[in-house]
């Protein structure tokens, strides 16, 4: 029986976050399913990424490929954390469009396939697609440009 590192590693990370974020989302009120709280629909995603995690595990066991784990793509893993981390902090001071179309550029540039003009087209718009979904059509109150700006 052959066995996939690469399977057996991601299911485990899948199972992984899946309970780290089912055990957070324990601490908000659950509710109902015909009542949801602000829990309810953390922990469902929750338990599909652990059930999705553990079909890759068996999976890795069952019928997986011997090959090198290969190069981890650092670029990509920086790039994306931190553009996760400028939105946290920027997104109050900056305000929704600023602080989205930069995350959704770093984003985009994770990847070396994409280029510098194509990235910015792309979080152009989809910047101005989130704005139109959450602020006009959900009604969310998030100033679109933020108190760091003097616009």
């Amino acid at each position: 029986m052959q066995k996939s590192i690469k399977d057996i590693l991601a299911g485990l990370a899948f199972i992984g976050f899946g309970i780290a974020f089912g055990y957070a989302a324990l601490g908000y009120d659950l509710g109902t399913a015909l009542r949801m709280g602000p829990g309810y629909f953390p922990l469902l995603l929750a338990g599909i990424l652990v059930v999705l995690g553990l079909v890759i595990l068996v999976q890795g066991f069952i019928a997986g490929d011997l090959g090198p784990i290969g190069s981890i793509p650092w670029r990509g893993a920086l790039f994306l954390l931190g553009a996760l981390v400028f939105f946290g902090a920027t997104v109050q001071g900056l305000g929704l469009a600023p602080a989205l179309f930069v995350t959704l550029l770093l984003t985009a540039l994770a990847s070396r396939s994409t280029g510098v003009l194509t990235a910015i087209v792309l979080a152009a718009a989809l910047t101005a697609f989130c704005i139109l979904i959450f602020v006009y059509a959900l009604g969310v109150t998030m100033p679109i440009f933020g108190r760091w700006l003097p616009i």
